[in-house]
Formats: structure tokens, sequence, C-alpha cells
């Protein structure tokens, strides 16, 4: 799969209507213009079908399980459904269970927490944060940045062949860069997991919202992704896989709901039977609207179609990558290469700029929320721009360590509900503030990059 090159198609599908597509900003230089939100990669807005089918809902909301109440047992009927739902999304496969979490991070520490003894853990340098630190207390061989998709398998292949062959062992992989939008070759990976006898875990946090994903294609042992990615508000996350370590685990978190039964010992203390079922693992009143909203946005970009959500998204990714080439001083960051096929995200630097200045400009003249810093994904970004701090610019990077205030990135990512006019506006300010520079000036407040007053 290649990154089309046209900038244009007559056949290319509308935005899907989310929330917030009609907000305006005001601008430091006077007036008002719509907000363009180009940070996709960090929260997604909401779809307005989920909205609605989450407001239709609300006036029946109950606690779930266990519940007498009409309200509860149609509370219960609904998790339970998303659940099943959900599952179906992901291509499930009949014995998986899927638990529901409170994002994508929460959903790998609690696959951490399940390692058999002695588990064995690989992990690219690359991964974002919530899928790199999650293994801290298993042993963990951590793989340097690979420079090509066959050059990923074949370093995983060596490192999984030097390892001790009668232990578990984990793999954890993204499907897609958050800061390049890179698509990894999780089949591929998947397969050299299995050949030497270890698991894999796909992290689809940048995945899930572009592109289908099937547990049983890729042939992957877990997938963890959060619903705020998903077009879908209110913190919940989903983990879902093979039962069995998760069933030998103890609980995530300890509490009702997770425990079948509780009874008192002789010696004064208690003995607990834990459910074997997903509710081992989801103690306390569950994240019932979050959980459903979820549900609704897997059925909403099923019925849209993928296959016209990833054409549209191609279509936006060509005009972004049409736009910067055209600007010299902008180097785009890259792991495979700019053919290599991507996701609506994309991080660059721009020469003679601070890369928090230069977002800080983007946000107060023209009205275009991105992102800019390391992303949570340090040694990856770290790897991508040198040990060159480079020009150091009017404001700090947030994230950077001392003597690092310039070693930060831009990101800019979009989605199922960009309008074409949201990356014509950032190409058109991102060439007019390396021609122009900006009009506004900018200083460190609080560790971000803010306009002076």
């Amino acid at each position: 799969m290649s990154v089309s090159t046209a900038v244009s198609t007559p056949s290319v599908c509308a935005p899907l209507p989310v929330l917030g597509r009609d907000v305006t900003v005001p601008l430091v230089t006077g007036g008002e213009v719509t907000y363009a939100a180009l940070d996709y990669a960090a929260s997604a807005p909401a779809l307005q079908r989920v909205w609605d089918d989450v407001a239709a809902y609300a006036p029946y909301y109950g606690s779930v399980h266990r519940g007498a109440g009409y309200l509860s047992q149609l509370s219960t009927d609904l998790f339970e459904n998303a659940r099943r739902t959900v599952a179906e999304f992901l291509d499930c496969r009949p014995d998986d269970q899927l638990v529901f979490t409170r994002s994508t991070t929460d959903s790998l520490n609690l696959l951490a927490r399940a390692l058999p003894a002695d588990c064995q853990v690989f992990v690219f340098e690359t991964e974002h944060h919530a899928s790199l630190l999650p293994w801290q207390d298993a042993r963990v061989s951590y793989l340097d940045a690979p420079r090509t998709p066959a050059q990923a398998v074949r370093t995983l292949e060596r490192a999984l062949a030097a390892r001790d062959p009668h232990g578990p062992a984990l793999v954890c992989v993204t499907g897609a860069s958050n800061v390049t939008g890179e698509l990894w070759p999780v089949r591929e990976l998947a397969a050299a997991a299995h050949a030497h006898g270890a698991r894999i875990v796909l992290d689809a946090a940048q995945l899930a919202p572009h592109h289908p994903v099937s547990v049983r294609d890729l042939d992957v042992d877990w997938i963890a992704f959060s619903g705020h990615k998903l077009y879908a508000p209110f913190g919940s996350g989903v983990l879902a896989g093979r039962a069995d370590w998760l069933r030998a685990a103890e609980p995530y978190l300890a509490g009702g709901g997770a425990s079948r039964t509780v009874t008192r010992r002789e010696d004064g203390g208690v003995a607990v039977e834990w459910h074997e079922s997903a509710a081992r693992h989801e103690a306390g009143s569950p994240n019932v609207i979050g959980a459903y909203s979820i549900a609704a946005a897997c059925k909403a970009l099923t019925e849209a179609g993928f296959e016209t959500l990833v054409a549209r998204e191609r279509h936006l990714i060509a005009k972004v990558r049409a736009g910067l080439a055209e600007v010299p001083e902008v180097r785009v960051l890259s792991l495979f290469g700019d053919d290599a096929p991507r996701v609506g995200v994309l991080s660059f630097v721009v020469e003679g700029w601070n890369s928090s200045h230069f977002a800080a400009a983007l946000s107060a003249e023209y009205g275009i929320g991105v992102r800019d810093g390391l992303f949570c994904a340090h040694p990856l970004v770290r790897t991508l721009l040198g040990s060159d701090p480079g020009t150091q610019g009017e404001c700090g990077a947030p994230e950077a360590a001392p003597g690092e205030k310039s070693l930060n990135a831009i990101r800019v990512s979009f989605g199922a509900g960009t309008p074409d006019e949201h990356v014509e506006r950032f190409v058109t300010a991102v060439r007019e503030l390396v021609a122009d520079g900006a009009k506004w000036s900018y200083r460190t407040e609080d560790g971000r990059c803010v306009p002076a007053v």
C-alpha cells in the first residue's frame, strides 16, 4: 500500500459530522475563525452520531449488574451488548475476552500485571510511552528503531532467536506510529513472534480510528485501544484477546464486581473467589457511558465504510504532504521513508523555528490546533531529530530536558471529521509563517509558549 500523490479527486466523500465543527476561536490579530482541530492523534472530536446515541440513552442510565430495577437491567444489557459490538468490530476469536478499561495505557498496564512469572518482553524503542513503560517488572529487551518494515521484522527475529526458549515471552508493537503515522508490519511481526513461541499485543490506539483492525487477520494475541481516539468521549478503553493469562492473573483491581464470593475464614481473614470472565479485571462501577460510546463509534465507522474513510484520509494526507513539500525549510520526520504508508499523522520541524513557538503561532494567529513536543514517545523523537537541539527560538519545548529546549517537533493529525478547508488553512499558515514570520510576540509561561500581552 502506498500513499497517493493526488491532491483532489471528485470521488472523495464528505467528512463525518463531529462535535465542535462550528466552534469559533479568537485570534490575537483580531477577529474570530472557525477552529481547525488538527490534533486527532491526541484526542479525536466525538462523532455527532456517537453523541446523539449517548444522549438518547442518558435518561435511562443506571447501575450495571445485580440491580433489580428496570434501568439497571437496561444498562446491564447495554453494557454487555457494547462488549459484543466492540468484539465484532475487532473480529475477535470466539474464546477471546474483552475487558473495558480507562485507556490504552490502562489496558497495557493491565496486561503487564497479568504476565506469567519470568516473562520476557520485547518492545521497540519507537513505542509510545503507554506501550514502552508498563513492563518494568518483567525482563524487558528494548529494540533499536528500525529504518524499514523489513528491518523491524529482522530485528525482532534476531532478538527472539536469542531468548530463553523455555519461558513465556511477549512482543508489544504499535500498529501506526503516533509520531510519524507510519504503518507497522503487524502481521509479519506476529508471525515472527509466534514462530519463536512468543505472544504479541498490538497497540492500536492510532490504527483503529483510521483502518479496519482484525485480531484474526493480523493474528495478534491481544489488542488495546482508547475510545477518545476513536471519536468516542467519556474515558474508556479496551483490552481484547486471549483469556488464559487474564484468567490466571490476580485481579487488576480488587473490589466489588471482580469477586464471585467473599467469605470470612476461621483465622479472621477473608477468602475470595474471583470471576474468570472479563469482570475479573473490571472491579468497581464500570464506565457504562464510556463503553457504550465506544460501541456507538464502532458502529458508526463500520456503517460509514472504512474503504471510503481510508480513501478520504489518503486524499488529506496527499494535500498536507504536497503543501509541506513546497516549503524547503520544513522537514517531515519518518522512520521508513517518504513513500511509507501512513495514517493521518505527520510530525515535522521547521528550520529556524522552535517547534513550540511555531505551534503557538498556528493557534494564536490562524486558529489551528496542533501539538508540539516529544509526543510521549521521547526515545523515538530524539532518534528522529538527532542530538543537536538547533535554534532556540522564542519559546522552549514544554517536555524538553535542560539543554534540549529546541529538541521538539510539531505534529499535525486528522481523520474522518476533518474538512479540506482545515488542512488547506494549515498548509497556507505554514507557508506564511516561514516566509513572513509571526505577527505576534511570544513568551514561555508555565512551560508553554503563549502570546505575549
